[in-house]
């Protein structure tokens, strides 16, 4: 199952709901959610700076990633964005791949 990291930051309104209900109800929220599409939550982290949390998750594919994001972000709530993730293995089998490319300008 691919997984795709999710980093987001909350408006104020979505903070006033962080404050009220904490943070491990934001982490069952986002659990369900994931779930709710046949996806695992692997992690959910709080921080500081340009992003107030991180979510790793394994989503059955890329339309579905799509779904939950839009789901997310449609309340206003929050701004998130989605990165799909590979493994060094992947990466691996990437680089083997002939690819056909022309920059531009040669």
């Amino acid at each position: 199952m691919p997984k795709f990291l999710v980093q987001g930051s909350y408006t104020s309104d979505g903070l006033t709901g962080v404050l009220r209900e904490g943070g491990t109800s934001r982490r069952a929220a986002a659990e369900a959610a994931v779930e709710s599409v046949g996806g695992r939550l692997e992690a959910f982290y709080f921080a500081f700076g340009s992003a107030d949390f991180f979510v790793i998750a394994d989503l059955p594919d890329q339309r579905t990633a799509a779904a939950v994001s839009m789901a997310a972000n449609a309340g206003g709530q929050i701004h998130s964005t989605m990165v799909v993730l590979i493994t060094p293995e992947e990466l691996d089998e990437a680089a083997k791949t002939v690819v056909s490319f022309r920059a531009p300008g040669t």
